[in-house]
């Protein structure tokens, strides 16, 4: 199981970015994909989450209309649109493969190494 994420860098407030998850060709192909964030000293938490047709979404309630997935399947890659940011959107963003094809809360079991976003206000 191998996950690439990428796209992470510095920014201003306000400012968009996209992160990209590319997936190993047999990683992902049926499997919901999802996205995490984390900061020192708190707890990894979830962002948003895609089916693996793509059909279903879930985000955090907080992040609605700013974050928006999606997927590539015939790049095996999903992205992670991220709009209108603010500096407590600074965190390592992390990609995740669920075991289900839907998102499951319980079934993330493989993931990236992450990728750095900062905000600067």
């Amino acid at each position: 199981v191998q996950l690439q994420a990428s796209g992470g860098g510095l920014v201003q407030a306000g400012d968009s970015l996209r992160l990209s998850c590319a997936a190993s060709k047999r990683t992902a192909s049926n499997n919901a994909v999802g996205w995490f964030r984390q900061t020192p000293g708190k707890e990894r938490e979830f962002v948003a989450g895609i089916s693996w047709r793509g059909g279903s979404t879930q985000y955090a309630e907080v992040l609605k209309g700013r974050f928006t997935i999606s997927r590539d399947i015939a790049k095996n890659t999903v992205y992670l649109q991220m709009n209108s940011l603010k500096p407590e959107d600074t965190a390592v963003y992390y990609c995740a493969v669920n075991r289900f094809s839907y998102v499951n809360p319980q079934g993330w079991a493989y993931w990236g190494q992450g990728t750095q976003v900062t905000v600067s206000s």
